[in-house]
């Protein structure tokens, strides 16, 4: 059998570009001297941007590269699916490369903007990814520099230990993960979609045990890549010892890189066990979103970290409602996959901005409790009305219009396929989560309190870097707001 394949340069452009991108930061980091350290980020967002132009020449169609000659399949397509993918991914780093910087003193600027461009990388590669190899190698490549990031600062303790719990969940779903591949593969004998989804559901009654086995256990891995329950306790601990530009860049960058996945495998590798994996990720769904906003409900504003750990249980909750319209493909809905991807293009836009502006204020406290956020309106009132936007938004709520218009996306595909008992589910978890964030929006125009900052100095004036990711991460919300159905189209028909 010949296995010499095709490689389509233009096509694989964008997941190469990030890659060269890291290998010239690390290099250039060996020369630059301790003042010069600062072009290193400067190098990161141009390669991002670079990357991301690199999608435009693919718009026009479908592409596809390293296919095998005898029509046995392809390993990357340049389909909507993954442009449209490719695009969040690529933004969402570019939007934590600006709001990380200036880096802070006690993290290695060199090793930082490295391990960020790898992991981003990955992300990258994945949701083009047509085949059960070069997917786990995707997802391996965007979490294994993420262990390293969460460890990344020096003198602090709390990161080689959340690095360790993340580490150690990780490497045990990415084994039994690799168990089920094999299980997929000794099946249908290819590891590439296309020929997986036509050979499993006609596997004779011996391998078929084996299939529905590794069907389950190859969607674990993808669980853990979208924190969903019970895949979800390495979530606070690692969003609370990591830098905080590292702990944005998870909750959306290695999130999304998740569900692209759970996509991939459902939709193209295991279409004809819907009925298997279907009542699986409703039940996931329901759980994590109820898991998610109930822990986010007990937070204790005046607690330290309790900022971060709002956003990270918050986080939980919204992967759960991603995992509705995934449920609802397996029964038949049309367009769940799309509001599935437009979910994730509100969430990617309005999560790193509320990231983005708990950096600012973090270099002036520390501490990250919610009562740091008590009258941010009179101390700066541009990173305050941003905050509450995307707060707005992440609770569906207008001016969020966008919000509001992705949670009916995920509710309606929910409803169309039938799954009446998670949509109530969804609306209670929507009105639960409502009270944890209109609590924080409230205390950002609150005039007095006992727990106001001592200081009423004016806070500094955000870095140049910083105000910028705020300012695009506003006016992305804002835009998607205004004109919904830039974002809601994706919900029209199949993107896959």
């Amino acid at each position: 059998m010949n296995l010499i394949q095709s490689v389509d340069w233009v096509t694989i452009a964008p997941p190469t570009l990030v890659a060269v991108t890291a290998v010239a930061v690390l290099v250039a980091d060996l020369f630059l001297p301790a003042a010069r350290k600062g072009w290193l980020g400067a190098m990161t967002v141009a390669g991002l941007l670079l990357a991301g132009l690199a999608l435009l020449p693919l718009r026009a169609g479908d592409r596809t590269s390293f296919c095998l000659p005898d029509g046995g399949g392809c390993g990357y397509a340049a389909d909507t699916f993954a442009l449209v993918v490719q695009l969040l991914v690529l933004a969402g780093a570019l939007l934590t490369a600006l709001f990380a910087q200036p880096v802070d003193r006690d993290l290695p600027q060199g090793e930082f903007w490295f391990l960020l461009l790898a992991s981003a990388a990955g992300a990258t590669l994945l949701p083009a990814s047509r085949d059960l190899a070069t997917l786990i190698i995707a997802l391996e490549v965007t979490t294994l520099p993420a262990y390293a990031l969460v460890a990344l600062r020096r003198g602090d303790g709390r990161g080689p230990e959340s690095a360790l719990k993340f580490f150690l969940t990780s490497v045990t779903a990415t084994a039994i993960t690799l168990l089920g591949v094999s299980f997929v593969y000794a099946a249908a004998g290819s590891l590439h979609f296309s020929a997986i989804g036509t050979a499993l559901p006609a596997a004779d009654d011996r391998l078929a045990t084996l299939a529905q086995a590794g069907v389950a256990l190859t969607l674990v891995g993808f669980a853990f890549k979208t924190a969903a329950v019970p895949f979800h306790f390495w979530v606070q601990d690692t969003y609370t010892g990591a830098p905080l530009p590292v702990a944005g860049y998870l909750s959306v960058v290695s999130k999304t890189a998740g569900i692209a996945g759970l996509i991939l495998v459902t939709t193209l590798a295991f279409p004809g066990y819907g009925g298997l994996w279907g009542p699986v990720l409703a039940v996931l769904a329901g759980l994590t979103m109820t898991a998610g906003n109930v822990a986010a409900l007990r937070t204790d504003p005046a607690a330290p970290d309790s900022a971060v750990r709002l956003l990270a249980w918050s986080s939980v909750g919204q992967a759960g409602y991603l995992l509705v319209p995934l449920a609802a493909a397996a029964y038949g809905a049309e367009g769940a996959v799309g509001a599935a991807v437009a979910y994730a293009l509100m969430y990617a836009a309005v999560n790193l901005g509320a990231f983005a502006v708990a950096s600012h204020l973090a270099r002036r406290h520390p501490g990250h409790r919610l009562t740091d956020y008590r009258g941010l309106y009179r101390r700066h009132p541009g990173a305050a009305l941003a905050l509450g936007f995307f707060l707005l938004c992440l609770a569906g709520l207008p001016p969020g219009v966008i919000g509001l218009f992705a949670k009916v996306a995920v509710f309606s595909a929910a409803v169309e396929a039938g799954l009446g008992v998670l949509a109530v589910v969804m609306a209670l978890n929507v009105a639960i989560a409502l009270f944890y964030y209109l609590r924080w929006t409230a205390l950002l125009f609150e005039r007095t309190g006992r727990d106001e900052p001592s200081d009423p100095a004016p806070a500094p004036a955000p870095a140049p870097t910083v105000r910028l990711a705020i300012g695009l991460s506003a006016l992305a919300a804002l835009v998607l707001s205004v004109l919904p159905q830039l974002v809601l189209t994706l919900t029209s028909g199949s993107l896959l």
